[in-house]
């Protein structure tokens, strides 16, 4: 095993160091030789996931070219158990090796970029690929798009790591690996540049541009040797029939808008409903959202994976009103019980679902009213599509390129450019976050702050303790409390109970209105002098931005450190000058990996 590792080490440092001296002579050529590696990684990559995903879909359905005509012939009670029988697969795999790969991906990546420089484990890519060709492959209701992300992101990094690249530079592989995996997915490279330096990245500096497109490209070319040069969408051709039909369209942005905020608001919703069933294992949690999802099946199999033979469908004009209507909601119902419930796969397809829904069934209702100045109902699914995409994710540049390399028709373009900003614009002005950011936002992180701000985010509060835990019982006399005040650092100092919970705090200002008072200095003890309501506290998992927050309201100069968040256990005591030592450290180790 030790020679094994030696091995890989004296790989690594070779390699290294023959990169590190291409990289001086000629820092272009170095970073395309890793943008064209990447793309090819990237471009293997999203051929090996569909392929599994089509493994376990004949696996668990039996063969078939339609997975949706499969389904349809598919015994009842396999479509009940098959979903909770792959939930049931992928949640100890999830929670035994990588958490990361739980959900939809993407938010993990953005992480990884704003606040690790670029660093995922190398582990992620692998078990991404397996868990959520699994949740697919068995009936899950999510897409292939964000796994894939995940999965070249997590290549770039990989590599980044291991020749132990800068950070700026690992940051634009990991960039590399996003546009490669979507340009893969969907046969189309412009979107996934504009992919990842719009939504991963949000750089269009040309370092940064360069080695993307080329890893792009990489992975699109191989793509296309494996599964085809076509689009992913086989569309009758639209056109615009009347100048009045903008209005319509608009009216569809405005629709998108709305349910996209709807999709958002619900996916967190079932996140919470999920994460509050504590006396459940987490493990199983996967295998109940898809008995649910199982059930829906039984008379909407529709629903079921990625869901692009229901989408040509409604291209075609061959769903009603009614229906495009209903699958609407009960695909967003579906996708999100199956991420909230921890199942792995992308939202990008889903979007694209419920926008074909949702458009074919306005344009159904419009259709019907003016028939004369509006195009088929297929058109406003195609448009709906793009416009939901960018009201979920508010990228609404990689929505249009994205519709228009799938359609590859550009008679579309000006209604899909309407429609998306519009939904953009809607969605923005209803919930700030996106579908992305609000998964970290709810974690405490905020991508769009600035750089001391995200150093801040990134740090546990945990690891910016000092080490020396001072406390007082809270039945110590009082000339005990006056000299251990006296003899620490700290300008407040808890007050906890025997088992260590903390029941108050006492300060310098404290004990001398305690004085002022003329309280019974022989027979009291800490309770009696210390401050027991509205205790402040700070759980040892939270972020040092979230801790600086804690200390700007209550402010006090030092606050204690308890395990957790409704834990009153004491671990430590954090101070503001705690606070501003590890930053200063982090600060300077990060313009040295940058440097």
């Amino acid at each position: 095993m030790e020679r094994s590792k030696e091995m890989i080490r004296s790989v690594r440092i070779k390699v290294g160091k023959l990169f590190h001296h291409l990289f001086r002579r000629s820092p272009e050529l170095g970073a395309a030789l890793l943008a064209v590696a990447i793309g090819v990684i990237s471009g293997y990559g999203a051929v090996l996931f569909r392929l599994l995903i089509r493994f376990f879909q004949n696996l668990f359905y039996g063969p078939g070219e339609n997975f949706l005509w499969t389904l349809v012939s598919t015994p009842w009670y396999r479509i009940l158990l098959i979903p909770a029988l792959g939930g049931l697969i992928i949640g100890p795999i999830i929670v035994k090796l990588a958490r990361e790969t739980k959900g939809h991906g993407v938010p993990e990546v953005m992480e990884a970029v704003a606040l690790r420089g670029g660093k995922i484990r190398g582990r992620v890519g692998l078990v991404k690929i397996l868990v959520s060709a699994i949740c697919i492959g068995s009936g899950g209701s999510v897409g292939r798009e964000g796994p894939i992300v995940q999965i070249g992101s997590s290549a770039g990094s990989a590599i980044g790591q291991f020749l132990r690249v800068s950070e700026r530079m690992r940051k634009t592989l990991v960039g590399c690996g996003a546009a490669g995996g979507i340009a893969a997915t969907f046969n189309a490279p412009i979107a996934g540049v504009m992919f990842a330096l719009e939504v991963i990245l949000g750089d269009f500096g040309i370092n940064t541009f360069s080695p993307i497109v080329l890893s792009s490209v990489t992975a699109t070319v191989i793509a296309h040797f494996y599964l085809g040069n076509q689009p992913a969408f086989s569309i009758p051709s639209y056109r615009l029939v009347s100048a009045y039909e903008i209005f319509l369209y608009a009216l569809l942005g405005i629709a998108a808008g709305l349910v996209a905020v709807f999709f958002t608001t619900l996916l967190y919703k079932a996140e919470d409903l999920f994460e509050n069933m504590g006396k459940i294992p987490e493990f199983i949690k996967p295998a109940i959202g898809g008995l649910i999802i199982g059930a829906i099946g039984l008379k909407f199999p529709h629903i079921f994976g990625v869901g692009y033979e229901t989408i040509d469908l409604a291209l075609f004009g061959k769903l009603t009103l009614t229906f495009l209507l209903f699958l609407t909601f009960l695909k967003v119902v579906a996708t999100s019980i199956t991420l909230g419930a921890g199942g792995s796969g992308g939202i990008f397809a889903p979007s694209l679902f419920i926008g074909a829904m949702l458009g074919g069934s306005l344009g159904e209702f419009f259709h019907h009213f003016y028939p004369a100045i509006t195009a088929s109902p297929g058109a406003y699914s195609l448009v709906g599509m793009g416009a939901l995409v960018a009201g979920t994710t508010h990228a609404p540049i990689t929505a249009i390129l994205i519709l228009f390399e799938l359609t590859r028709d550009y008679t579309i373009i000006l209604p899909l450019m309407v429609a998306a900003v519009i939904s953009t614009v809607v969605a923005r002005r209803l919930k700030e976050p996106s579908i992305y950011t609000l998964k970290l936002l709810r974690r405490g992180v905020n991508i769009k702050r600035g750089r001391e701000e995200a150093i801040l985010a990134s740090i546990l509060v945990k690891n910016a303790l000092s080490g020396s835990k001072v406390v007082i019982p809270e039945d110590a006399p009082f000339t005990e409390v006056v000299g251990i005040l006296l003899e620490s650092p700290y300008r407040q100092l808890p007050v906890v109970d025997r088992e260590g919970r903390l029941v108050g705090i006492v300060s310098y200002d404290l004990i001398k209105r305690f004085i002022g008072k003329g309280g019974g200095r022989e027979k009291a003890v800490a309770r009696d002098i210390a401050q027991t309501k509205d205790v402040p506290s700070i759980p040892e998992d939270a972020n040092l931005l979230t801790a600086l927050e804690t200390f700007s309201i209550k402010d006090f100069e030092h606050i204690p450190v308890v395990e957790s968040k409704g834990s009153r256990k004491v671990i430590g005591i954090l101070g503001r000058r705690d606070i501003l030592r590890t930053y200063q450290q982090a600060l300077a180790k990060r313009s040295f990996r940058e440097g």
